[in-house]
């Protein structure tokens, strides 16, 4: 079973959109808009669930 996990390689601030892009092969420049239009329409709430997210997710080096 893959887990959800932060990246360590494809990292801007926390790796949890690189996370995500390498699990579900998506380009991480498109998470990272999209996370930042999303939070300007959601006032904010993408970005506590982005905050909530990198503290409890994993990195991928914590799962080897």
């Amino acid at each position: 079973m893959r887990r959800f996990y932060r990246s360590t390689r494809e990292k801007q601030l926390s790796g949890v959109l690189g996370g995500l892009s390498e699990r579900y092969g998506i380009d991480v420049s498109i998470l990272r808009i999209v996370t930042v239009l999303s939070g300007f329409f959601t006032s904010g709430i993408t970005w506590l669930i982005y905050l909530i997210a990198a503290i409890v997710m994993p990195t991928d080096k914590q799962l080897d």
